[in-house]
């Protein structure tokens, strides 16, 4: 049984294959809890990054994903979507959006978290940045930018795109009834889906996948 989730319409197809096994349950959490044992790894984790190019069409685009330390750990801050936006309405994601002309991925990403959710750059310590993915509904190449919050942020909306602003234990994220694989169509169309039931919202989309990289670089032996 998973936990509640939030009240998003999944747009699901009719082939759907649901993976029966957590496959982070037998793995080593206790960087997920350690908020300086997760910094270490992603710093080694940034610091061998080969960055792929934005294809060519495509938006640039970059969200930040911002770490503090909590009760429990390690926590991510993220936002739901206003539900009158064209695109992804309603949705959890990332503070972010498009990269301004003479805009790195970096400074984008640390402005759109301002202007969202009022967070202060001078607050904000940037340890590198992930793998960047690509959306097919909005054609966006995405590149997320790990931040270490020393404190934290308000957790206050400040802009009409965002409903909500809150904050997740990374440790609560590879709970059995939190974390959930699908597989969506059949081969060779077939794609690999993450799903995060929290107890009110669903995280799932380009978000899931940051996410799960996220994890992978802190559970990973080859990180440690």
């Amino acid at each position: 049984m998973v936990r509640a989730g939030g009240d998003q319409r999944i747009p699901r197809p009719a082939a759907v294959w649901v993976r029966p096994t957590n496959p982070f349950a037998r793995l080593d959490h206790s960087s997920l809890r350690n908020t300086t044992d997760l910094l270490g790894r992603l710093q080694r984790f940034t610091n061998t990054l080969v960055q792929s190019p934005p294809p060519e069409g495509s938006r640039a685009s970059a969200v930040l994903v911002p770490i503090f330390d909590g009760p429990s750990g390690p926590e991510v801050v993220l936002t739901r979507r206003s539900k009158s936006l064209s695109n992804h309405k309603g949705e959890v994601s990332f503070p972010g959006g498009r990269v301004d002309e003479g805009e790195t991925f970096v400074q984008a990403a640390i402005r759109e978290a301002y202007e969202e959710i009022n967070l202060d750059p001078s607050h904000v310590q940037v340890i590198g940045e992930m793998s960047a993915l690509s959306t097919y509904v909005s054609n966006s190449h995405i590149v997320p930018v790990l931040a270490y919050l020393q404190t934290p942020p308000s957790m206050s909306a400040v802009n009409a795109e965002v409903d909500r602003v809150f904050s997740v234990a990374l440790a609560d994220l590879v709970r059995d009834d939190t974390y959930v694989e699908e597989h969506w169509g059949t081969p060779p169309n077939q794609y690999q889906i993450h799903f995060f039931h929290l107890d009110d919202e669903t995280v799932w989309g380009a978000t899931g996948k940051m996410l799960h990289q996220l994890i992978n670089i802190a559970v990973l032996k080859e990180w440690a």
